[in-house]
């Protein structure tokens, strides 16, 4: 909690009148009512619009504010990556850093002398090495304390949009290296607005909302909460637009081809993340004859179909499936936004759409889990689709229900056939071609062309 002051002089005034029971300025909570607990090797994502809490959060954990109820309870050794730079002494040389950032951390000089070359090689800044680190960019302030924070045997790692400013290449040598951490039992504490990387690396998310934790769980259910929690303003212009309008109250004709209820699961409650404007009721898998199915060869078609019914009105809907690894990678996502075709327009309350969406599942090899998503855009959005860029599009987007886990099924290789039984390398199939051809060899000097 923190003293909040309408005018500098007031904070004086209290130090100096607290004595005779006077007080100024109001109170602000930056954070409570928050409980946790990290085991160690797990990988929490904290997630939240600016100003939730989330940087407070970690600075309670490092020891850097002490709260002011409640306590946290650390088992083990902190490294933490809390702002760009923190810990460095701008003055000091990057090698002089990290001595001193390394001695800080519990490290003994010996130790630190076997562990210099790797610190110094993982980072890779050349010779900026030994220049004082007020002369680095922000990348090269990132590598170097990163490299320092991972090579202290923490028991605890905590990262504050520390990887945010780092190139691809860097990025991806940090998440190698924190796949290694992770292996030897280090927890780490990942505060980050790239909602990709919680959904990828994350094993559970804690959501903050001013202040106060709204969701404890898994990270791809969380990350769907947060686009929703980000939604709520915008829900709330739209449905007095909506209100203005006329609704037809006509209920659309169900297509016939749907597969029987015994083809499909029905979704409870609490198995989807919704904000009351639309709610998932069924979701099916088969193959392209309509058998239900789990298991697909590699190229395989399969049909994925889910209902929603909207539980107010609405504009244009959307609707579409994404697919996860079993690491939890994104390998495939799409809706009716990215096709063509007409979809139904200003539907009242008590509308049920329903989806047949057919996937060809040029995989690798492997288990997968795929969600199925409903949300609107309003008229003037969807009318301008096609003339705008992905990020203005999106502004006009509002998720109302998402199914995170709505199931599984495994790609197995096809039967061995021609040309070959393994129809690609790596995690999906890319359109393109090859063409191999050969070449005579050019006549050594003096030889007769």
């Amino acid at each position: 909690m923190y003293r909040i002051y309408a005018r500098p002089q007031d904070r004086l005034a209290q130090m100096l009148l607290s004595r005779f029971g006077r007080k100024l300025g109001a109170d602000f909570w930056a954070l409570r009512h928050v409980s946790f607990e990290v085991q160690p090797g797990e990988r929490l994502g904290v997630i939240g619009r600016n100003g939730s809490g989330k940087s407070t959060l970690l600075e309670m954990i490092a020891g850097t504010l002490t709260p002011t109820e409640g306590e946290v309870t650390v088992r083990g050794r902190i490294a933490a990556l809390l702002e760009l730079g923190s810990g460095f002494n701008p003055d000091f040389t990057g090698r002089e850093n990290v001595m001193l950032s390394a001695a800080i951390l519990g490290l003994s000089r010996r130790e630190i002398d076997e562990r210099f070359d790797a610190i110094a090689g993982f980072a890779d800044i050349g010779a900026f090495l030994d220049q004082p680190v007020k002369l680095y960019s922000s990348g090269m302030f990132v590598r170097l304390a990163f490299a320092v924070g991972t090579s202290v045997d923490a028991d605890i790692l905590l990262i504050d949009e520390a990887l945010a400013v780092g190139d691809i290449f860097f990025r991806q040598k940090c998440y190698r290296r924190l796949e290694a951490l992770r292996e030897r039992g280090v927890a780490v504490i990942l505060v980050t607005h790239g909602m990709g990387e919680v959904e990828e690396f994350c094993d559970r998310t804690l959501l903050l909302d001013r202040g106060q934790a709204t969701f404890f769980g898994p990270a791809i259910e969380g990350v769907k909460r947060y686009y929703m929690l980000a939604d709520q303003q915008r829900l709330a212009a739209v449905d007095a637009e909506i209100a203005a309008q006329t609704i037809d109250d006509s209920i659309p004709a169900l297509p016939s081809a749907w597969p029987d209820d015994a083809m499909l699961s029905v979704v409870g409650t609490a198995a989807q993340v919704t904000d009351g404007w639309a709610r998932c009721t069924r979701v099916g898998l088969t193959d392209e004859r309509g058998h239900a199915c789990g298991v697909f060869e590699q190229g395989q078609l399969a049909v994925f179909w889910y209902e929603f019914e909207l539980l107010r009105a609405i504009d244009v809907p959307f609707a579409g499936v994404v697919i996860h690894s079993d690491k939890g990678t994104i390998v495939h996502g799409k809706s009716t936004l990215e096709v063509e075709g007409d979809v139904p327009k200003g539907l009242p309350p008590g509308t049920r759409l329903r989806g047949r969406q057919e996937i060809g599942l040029e995989l690798a090899a492997g288990e997968y889990t795929f969600e199925v998503g409903f949300g609107m855009l309003d008229a003037r959005g969807f009318g301008r689709r096609n003339l705008v860029t992905h990020q203005e599009l999106s502004e006009h987007v509002l998720r109302l229900c998402e199914v995170p886990i709505a199931g599984q099924f495994t790609v197995i290789f096809r039967p061995p056939q021609h040309p070959a039984q393994l129809l690609h390398h790596g995690v999906a199939n890319l359109r393109g071609g090859i063409r191999l051809i050969a070449v005579a060899p050019a006549p050594l000097p003096g030889e007769p062309a």
